[in-house]
């Protein structure tokens, strides 16, 4: 995403406006008697805001153009639902609207499905959520928001998780000039650690110990899947011979690791 571009959907961002706190206030009164023209110079003056915002989306692969309409719409979501009254800052208002606005567009634009069901609930929670905070000038907890849409708190965190943007295992998390640490860094294996590995070398050695037909019917049942049935038929011999072979092998195999 080229955030350094001048011109983002028409617009020439380079010459955006600036508009004082007295300018905002005299608009927005325009707006609440329907001024349109009013609207468009809020609008337009605020486009700031969601090049600023947009920027904190700039490793999502997105296009710049496309992110940016997305949070113009939130931009005039929020010029629409401002209330002079409450005392905050408009841009303290507005960056969680576009925010929410822009993060509603990449998970819809989600490559990983998610029940309908599951992200209404979701949705309604992240409604509640930009409520209670205009509400409350603070962060809800997720028993307030549960508390709020009448609903277990354990929903709400299952339906909020699974509306997560997916992230890379090469997402570099931390940057300190020398080299980067990535998601993956931070994910432990449990069956790929030295112990496994050591392991894996020993039954390889052992193996070589074993003869051919030992060998050969260790491999097919542990090593492909096969039952000793299938291995009787592949080899020509009965299944119970394959089991008395496969036992004996087995304790070779043990003798030798």
């Amino acid at each position: 995403m080229n955030l350094n571009k001048v011109e983002i959907c028409g617009v020439n961002t380079s010459k955006l406006p600036v508009l004082s706190n007295s300018k905002m206030k005299e608009l927005f009164i325009k707006v609440k008697q329907g001024d349109k023209e009013a609207r468009e110079k809020l609008i337009h003056g605020n486009l700031r805001l969601v090049l600023s915002v947009i920027q904190r989306f700039n490793n999502r692969g997105e296009y710049v153009d496309d992110l940016f309409q997305v949070g113009c719409i939130g931009l005039m979501k929020a010029i629409d639902n401002f209330d002079l009254s409450q005392n905050v800052k408009f841009s303290t208002y507005a960056v969680p609207m576009i925010i929410g606005e822009i993060r509603r567009y990449l998970r819809d634009n989600n490559p990983i499905r998610v029940s309908r069901s599951l992200r209404d609930v979701a949705y309604k929670a992240l409604q509640v959520r930009d409520s209670l905070v205009n509400k409350n000038s603070r962060e809800p907890s997720i028993d307030e928001i549960a508390k709020e849409m009448n609903m277990p708190a354990e929903e709400i965190v299952m339906a909020l998780d699974a509306i997560q943007e997916p992230i890379s295992l090469f997402e570099p998390i931390y940057h300190d000039g020398g080299d980067p640490i990535f998601v993956m860094d931070q994910i432990s294996d449990d069956k790929n650690n030295d112990e496994n590995w050591i392991s894996s070398i020993a039954i390889k050695e052992a193996m070589q110990k074993l003869n051919e037909r030992e060998k050969m019917i260790l491999t097919l049942r542990f090593f492909e899947g096969k039952t000793q049935m299938e291995v009787a038929q592949e080899i020509g011999i009965s299944q119970a011979q394959v089991s008395r072979l496969e036992k004996a092998a087995l304790k070779h195999l043990r003798k030798y690791i």
